[in-house]
């Protein structure tokens, strides 16, 4: 692409830094011709994108190798996406302004179920058909992994092959076999056939699905010599993968606007609602120094004043205090600031608040994401009232006035008594500031509860169970609000529109493919945002395609169905979640890992104990 036909339109849309790569740590590479050229498409806006942690890890990693030139690529908002149609620019590379469909493979990272369509409007952008059968040639190979490839059925006719569990190894496998397809003069159907046998490789084609009377599924049939199972990847010593050094630093600021290191994969508390939980065990931590090694890495060579540890639960690392004793010294003196998101209530000390104080003093957020003690219990939270308000007790006591309570609704088994229970806990908060002699003069409370419409997801215990449907989701949002008794308390709530589209796209099989695809021709696309969003152009889809999606959303699964996603493994076994789900209905808890191991399966893939 010649960069004056993107000259005449940068100045005609808004946040133009978005489309014009050149930032710092960016990668440049002079085009050889055995080099292998990957897109990787994160199917949001920049500022999102560039916010993703597996993203800035890929890039980078491919970037490493001499024959590999991996450059980003963005959706862009209406505005820019408008402009490029009227004056026939296609989707490009933010690196080399090359047209994406020149690339050898073009690869997006799924996080979110209604960025569907937006995948479908890039490689429209592109130039490209956006069923994989149309696309014949060897060349560009559509890609995909992330979380939502768990359940890839909703996506399957457009995309060539999935990527399942950790990408860092079969990436650069099926990259090499790539290299030798073309090398050799492979068809497409050839290259496809090989890549197949790579462990973690899922080629959607080879998998013929039949289904019964009512709609269920029949059976899953593998073709051309594909496993009947396929098995997602991990990374088994976090200390020896692959980890970047500098990270690509925006010119416009990001969601998440700062460095971020990562400290362990997995986690050990098995709440019964969380996705994320089961696919990414077994747990592997990085060693503490590995860590801090990475992060001065990290500061160093993009400037940023912040840093964050990642996981899914950090106050879980089992090496925590001497890390943050050993971070802390540089970072005050360097004057940056230290994040530890996703803290848990009932391992937060005074210890932890004082080290936390040295480098934060906002607010503190927690999800005890149920109020009654026995909701709690149904999801397997393992946190107690007493928790809540004991860490809230150290926080006021430190000095914090601010806290944000992370709530669910429409969990299973939930009544009205325990929506009024999310009220009387934030009540139970305020009473607890107000009654310490040690709370700061002249300072008020606010308390902020923050309610998630609960969505089932495929490989968890609650895949089974039936979503709320709009109503009844409303309704609990109305009888909260009438709940709350205090000024000093804030509700914000989900749209559950969105929420319960997002769960027939969660648990949806492939027959929704066409329903994806109708959304994006009525308009669909950058679903995720609130302005974008309407749901009116997913109903005509649906009666288009003869879909309800009351079948996928608020229907109880019985045990023995089986699902879209049961020749995926993800090593937690399916008897697992039919055990946790039976204790769920029975208000009983399972320990956490280092507790008890409760027996997922999830070890198989570290030859013993996981954590």
């Amino acid at each position: 692409m010649e960069i004056s036909q993107l000259d005449k339109i940068l100045m005609e849309v808004q946040k133009p830094a978005r489309y014009t790569g050149g930032e710092l740590n960016s990668v440049v590479k002079e085009l050889t011709p055995d080099m292998v050229r990957f897109a990787f498409c994160f199917p949001d806006l920049y500022e999102v994108g560039m916010s993703h942690l597996g993203m800035k890890i890929l890039y980078s990693l491919k970037n490493a190798r001499e024959d590999i030139w991996c450059e980003r690529v963005f959706a862009p908002d209406v505005d820019m996406e408008g402009k490029m149609r009227e004056n026939g620019i296609p989707l490009y590379g933010l690196e080399s302004f090359d047209p994406i469909a020149q690339f050898d493979f073009i690869g997006f990272t799924l996080q979110y179920e209604l960025s569907f369509p937006t995948i479908l409007n890039m490689l429209d952008l592109a130039g490209l058909p956006v069923r994989s059968k149309d696309r014949t040639g060897l060349s560009p190979i559509v890609v995909a992994g992330g979380p939502c490839a768990c359940n890839p059925e909703p996506i399957a006719d457009f995309i060539d092959l999935f990527f399942l569990g950790e990408g860092e190894e079969v990436n650069m496998e099926t990259i090499d076999l790539y290299k030798k397809a073309k090398a050799e003069g492979w068809t497409k159907l050839q290259f496809l056939e090989a890549a197949a046998q790579i462990e973690g490789v899922y080629v959607p084609q080879f998998y013929d699905v039949s289904y019964k009377e009512d709609g269920t599924i029949a059976a899953v049939t593998p073709t051309h010599g594909a496993p009947a199972t396929v098995k997602k990847r991990i990374i088994k010593d976090l200390d020896k993968v692959f980890y970047p050094k500098e990270f690509v630093v925006p010119f416009i600021e990001t969601v998440h606007d700062r460095a971020m290191v990562e400290i362990f994969r997995g986690c050990i508390r098995g709440c019964r609602f969380c996705q994320a939980g089961f696919i990414y065990r077994p747990i592997r931590e990085k060693n503490y120094g590995t860590v801090n090694g990475s992060a001065r890495d990290l500061c160093q060579s993009t400037g940023y004043d912040e840093i964050s540890l990642s996981s899914l639960s950090t106050s879980d690392y089992s090496q925590l205090e001497p890390l943050l004793e050993e971070m802390l010294p540089w970072t005050e003196k360097d004057r940056v600031g230290l994040s530890l998101p996703s803290l848990r209530i009932d391992n937060f000390s005074d210890k932890l608040l004082e080290q936390v104080a040295k480098v934060r003093k906002s607010g503190l957020t927690f999800a005890p994401e149920a109020g009654t003690q026995r909701l709690r219990d149904v999801i397997n939270k393992n946190v107690r009232e007493e928790d809540v308000l004991s860490t809230c007790r150290t926080a006021f006591e430190g000095g914090y006035t601010n806290v944000k309570l992370y709530f669910m609704m429409g969990l299973p088994t939930e009544t009205l008594e325990d929506i009024e229970g999310i009220a009387n806990l934030a009540q139970k908060v305020v009473d607890l500031f107000y009654s310490l002699p040690t709370k700061p003069k002249g300072k008020g409370v606010n308390v902020t509860i923050s309610v998630a419409c609960f969505v089932p997801k495929p490989f968890t215990p609650f895949e089974f169970e039936p979503q709320d449907t709009i109503p009844q989701l409303k309704e609990k949002q109305q009888h909260l609000l009438h709940s709350v008794r205090s000024k000093k308390i804030t509700v914000n709530y989900h749209d559950s529109t969105i929420s319960v589209l997002e769960g027939i796209l969660a648990r949806g099989d492939r027959r929704l493919c066409d329903v994806v695809e109708g959304a994006w021709r009525r308009g669909a696309t950058l679903d995720g945002w609130s302005e974008h969003f309407k749901i009116e152009r997913w109903n005509e889809a649906m009666v288009e395609c003869g879909i309800d999606g009351a079948f996928y959303a608020s229907r109880k699964r019985e045990f023995d169905e089986i699902m879209p996603w049961d020749h995926l493994d993800y090593f937690v076994t399916k008897e697992f979640f039919i055990r946790e789900n039976k204790k769920a209905h029975a208000d009983e808890t399972t320990p956490h890992c280092r507790q008890q191991c409760s027996g997922c399966g999830a070890n198989r893939l570290v030859g013993g104990r996981c954590c």
